[in-house]
């Protein structure tokens, strides 16, 4: 684990992708996640198995390139996003949607 994320792991995180390739994707007990562009592997697995307490058995990471957007005269770039694929092991699920 790096040293940019030791003491405070919730900040790698950002929140959960509910797309529709990410849901098919629950099936296969993976979970899809937007996390911080500079966290690494070991970062990632560290910070699902602390606050979720489940067991990582993979991770796959994509950091796509930024995309442009026009809001009439005016061009910009949106904000970096780096996804990160969490395959758990048998058994072990995260709950996305409390049940209220």
């Amino acid at each position: 684990m790096t040293e940019r994320f030791s003491n405070r792991l919730a900040d790698v995180i950002r929140r959960p992708l509910i797309t529709e390739k990410a849901t098919n994707a629950l099936e296969l007990n993976q979970y899809t996640f937007e996390v911080d562009p500079r966290a690494a592997k070991p970062d990632i697995k560290a910070a699902v198995e602390k606050l979720f307490d489940v067991r990582v058995v993979g991770i796959s990471t994509m950091n796509p390139p930024r995309r442009s957007r026009r809001m009439g005269r005016f061009a910009g770039k949106r904000s970096q996003v780096k996804k990160a694929v969490v395959r758990l092991a048998e058994g072990n699920s995260i709950q996305l949607f409390p049940d209220s």
